[in-house]
């Protein structure tokens, strides 16, 4: 059985990350006893929960429950218990086929745009692999393939992966996904898909370099990390060779989104009387 009290509030990105690993192997075959006051890490790690106040059980039970009553009760506390009827009324619905966030020329202008903070590659962190590739080098670029150590959620944008392949591959799989500090998958990809039906052999002594171009979620306040791989093989068949865990951690500096792990342009956000 491990103790975990608030282990989670301190210490950098890597350091969380690490840790949430770590939690996640122990798990597999021991107990964790959760201690903290942040709802999303009880409700990502636990399957049952605890509430305690000054030593009393208020309620026990799902993680999603009980963190539902926690929270009802700390904003009751915050500004008063209040029960607000709702009334609903058909409307017609407009056509938004062009439509954009009409927010965007308010929000790029002011402390509420998404600035990322891009860190540099880490060669050095945790990895694994059968070594037939080695990862030298990622980094994201602009449009223009300039590499960027700083970007604006809703711009586009190119992940690049370089490698050292030193093996013959029949069908190399690169692959990528984000996390949140918890370690929750919040974006990710595979070039599996797009060469199903065409692999694409690269000998041995060749470089490899994958690309994966997309437009930057908007994202919360707070770290995340982008782990990469290189495979060889299919979907569900594949020799993982290189597998880099936080290879680059970039930090949302500010941010638009109010909810939810991952924000989205809004088409239109209006409060009118009928």
């Amino acid at each position: 059985i491990l103790i975990v009290d608030e282990a989670l509030a301190v210490g950098d990105a890597f350091f969380t990350q690490k840790c949430m690993r770590f939690l996640r192997s122990f798990m597999e075959n021991g107990t964790i006893l959760f201690v903290s006051h942040d709802t999303a890490s009880v409700k990502n790690l636990c399957n049952r929960a605890i509430w305690l106040d000054h030593g009393q059980l208020l309620q026990e039970g799902s993680p999603k429950e009980v963190c539902e009553k926690y929270l009802e009760k700390l904003y009751e506390e915050l500004q008063g218990s209040s029960k607000v009827a709702l009334s609903h009324k058909k409307a017609k619905t407009p056509d938004y086929s062009k439509a954009v966030d009409q927010r965007q020329p308010y929000i790029n202008h002011s402390n509420l745009r998404n600035d990322l903070r891009i860190f540099k590659f880490n060669a050095d962190s945790a990895a694994f692999g059968k070594g037939g590739v080695t990862i030298q080098h990622v980094f994201l670029s602009d449009e223009s393939g300039n590499p960027i150590s700083w970007v604006v959620g809703g711009e586009k944008v190119c992940l690049e992966i370089l490698a050292d392949v030193h093996i013959d591959l029949d069908s190399p799989i690169a692959g990528f996904w984000v996390n949140d500090r918890l370690g929750q998958i919040i974006f990710g990809d595979n070039s599996c898909i797009t060469y199903l039906n065409n692999s694409f052999p690269i000998c041995a002594g060749s470089v490899l370099r994958a690309q994966f171009v997309f437009y930057m979620p908007i994202l919360p306040v707070g770290d995340y990390s982008l782990t990469v791989s290189i495979a060889n093989g299919d979907q569900q068949d594949h020799v993982q060779h290189h597998w880099i865990h936080d290879a680059i951690i970039f930090k949302s500096e500010s941010s638009s989104v109010a909810l939810g792990l991952v924000g989205i342009p809004m088409i239109k956000i209006e409060i009118s009387k009928e």
